[in-house]
């Protein structure tokens, strides 16, 4: 099976920003495009890129950044099925975590994926206690 990743709300930032660690996160887009890795988003982390766009930029530089994801190998992943409600529910009460993470988390755990951040902050606790893969951009 190939690899896959989940990408949080400051992968896809880092990327398209092009902030320091997006080479990190776009060779992994660059892997998909060549069918060599799965590459997912939980659309409550995509919630969370368009509303800061949508807040700095604009509603017209919101929609555009949503077309430019449209046009990657990024799956967005709009079921939230009773599992991601579980496990998300269960990261975000043993740890202080967002429940944007907990939501993206829980569908890396769903898909045996890897988690993409770079929010040490919130995250380096998860990492060292859960058995769930890290991918850290920065």
């Amino acid at each position: 099976m190939k690899k896959a990743y989940v990408l949080d709300a400051c992968a896809l930032i880092a990327y398209l920003a092009e902030e320091n660690g997006a080479d990190v996160v776009e060779n992994i887009l660059n892997l998909a495009e060549q069918a060599e890795c799965r590459v997912f988003m939980h659309a409550v982390n995509l919630l969370e890129v368009y509303y800061g766009v949508r807040r700095e930029y604009g509603e017209t530089a919101a929609k555009e950044m949503l077309n430019n994801v449209k046009e990657t190998s990024i799956a967005v992943c709009f079921d939230t099925s009773e599992d991601i409600i579980i496990e998300a529910g269960r990261l975000k009460s043993q740890h202080k975590i967002s429940l944007a993470d907990s939501i993206g988390l829980a569908q890396a755990v769903q898909l045996n994926a890897s988690f993409v951040t770079s929010d040490h902050h919130e995250l380096d606790a998860v990492d060292s206690t859960q058995n769930i893969d890290f991918t850290w951009f920065r």
